[in-house]
């Protein structure tokens, strides 16, 4: 089965696959890996999080095991069934409304580098939208020759993630290709993404009325940005 998505993604694999081509099944194996530890070192204690782009909830569930409340959003009904623990919002990052501002917003899984520009600027401007003005956005981003040197494999729980390769297909977009690959089951994607220099991501924060306020780890992929208030 194959879908494709606004941005050019597609995603090839077992079990039920979303409108936005990602596979349910294959984001319920995928751990959360030390991000729920980067999170815990950089927010309040007991801290309000909306947290864009859930999926299946492999952050929200150790995010609420920690004592926070997490109000989780993503635009596949299919992955938010997954996410049964806390309340969750139907709706695409880019066009969120909620009537309510949050001490933490979170954008993980490189989303910020979106294919489409005004993609990317809509989620931005839907963190600075539902921050509150004392709170903060924590954002994942590629680090530095995240493109480079490939193919090249990590893994991921009882599995491995390739990537695969990484081409240019216009102005400043890539096509990547990933493989995830099981004992029992086999996942390739291909996926445009948008890579951004320190100062073009930056940039892209300014417009959105966001600024750097640190970058959290070593390899500068995890950030967090404050809103700029009067």
């Amino acid at each position: 089965m194959t879908t494709r998505r606004r941005d050019g993604y597609d995603g090839t694999g077992p079990g039920p696959i979303t409108p936005d081509g990602c596979a349910v099944e294959l984001y319920e194996r995928l751990p959360a890996g030390d991000a729920p530890d980067v999170i815990v070192g950089a927010v309040p204690t007991g801290a309000r999080i909306l947290e864009l782009g859930c999926g299946v909830g492999r952050m929200t569930r150790p995010l609420l095991r920690r004592g926070f409340t997490v109000t989780a959003v993503d635009e596949s009904a299919e992955m938010l069934e997954r996410v049964r623990e806390t309340r969750t919002v139907h709706s695409p990052i880019e066009t969120l409304h909620l009537d309510e501002r949050f001490d933490v917003v979170l954008l993980a899984s490189f989303l910020v580098h979106a294919g489409r520009v005004e993609v990317r600027q809509g989620m931005l401007d839907t963190c600075r939208r539902h921050v509150a003005d004392e709170g903060c956005v924590l954002i994942q981003r590629e680090g530095e020759g995240w493109h480079d040197n490939l193919p090249r494999e990590s893994s991921v729980g009882d599995g491995l993630a390739r990537i695969v390769s990484s081409e240019p297909v216009g102005p400043g977009v890539r096509s990547v290709h990933a493989e995830y690959v099981f004992a029992d089951a086999h996942w390739t994607q291909t996926f445009l993404c948008r890579p951004l220099s320190r100062e073009e991501f930056e940039d892209a924060l300014a417009q959105a009325g966001l600024t750097v306020d640190a970058y959290l780890t070593d390899d500068q992929t995890w950030v967090r940005a404050l809103p700029v208030t009067r």
